[in-house]
């Protein structure tokens, strides 16, 4: 087996959207239900993929806002980002675009590993962005993007975005997908 790859992933969004659950989901495999507002975590994970096992840094960020100043250190030795909106909260949906902005211009590149990931889809009642929605603000960007709820396991959407950065690097093509739903 090839020599395990180590790949940074930071996960961005407006407070209160769900990325410290998606985070615990994914690394822990439980569902954390109280809030308690993140300064700023690293989470450490294996995971293999096609063969190749990844040693996975998660920075699981302190909740931005419109005003906030985009950290320089989100720019550095980051492989890629999961910036995450609440399906059920429109100003976090605005507030996602300008993260995405901020982003864009702390990197200096126009493309760059990103998956956007509109959480807590599991709130059929409260949902005010359509997937439709989510995906075509994606597309915008030239971006992965899938729907998920903080309940349910998140494997497959940390190894989506390890493929996204993959495929920037030259690595591995993932396919193209539609609206996905975990």
């Amino acid at each position: 087996m090839p020599q395990p790859k180590s790949r940074k992933i930071a996960i961005l969004g407006y407070r209160s959207v769900g990325k410290s659950s998606l985070t615990i989901q994914f690394v822990e495999g439980q569902f954390v239900d109280s809030y308690d507002p993140t300064i700023e975590n690293t989470f450490t994970k294996m995971i293999t993929i096609n063969g190749q096992e990844y040693h996975l840094q998660l920075v699981d960020t302190a909740g931005q806002d419109e005003y906030s100043i985009f950290p320089q250190t989100y720019s550095i030795d980051i492989n890629g980002y999961i910036l995450v909106y609440s399906v059920t909260s429109n100003k976090s949906f605005e507030v996602v675009q300008v993260i995405h902005e901020k982003l864009l211009d702390m990197v200096g590149k126009v493309q760059v590993p990103i998956m956007l990931v509109g959480n807590k889809n599991d709130l059929h009642m409260e949902r005010v962005i359509s997937c439709e929605e989510g995906k075509a603000l994606a597309d915008s960007w030239n971006a992965a993007f899938m729907e998920s709820s903080a309940k349910e396991n998140q494997v497959r959407g940390f190894r989506r975005m390890i493929l996204e950065a993959e495929k920037m690097d030259g690595g591995v093509q993932p396919g193209k997908t539609s609206c996905s739903v975990m």
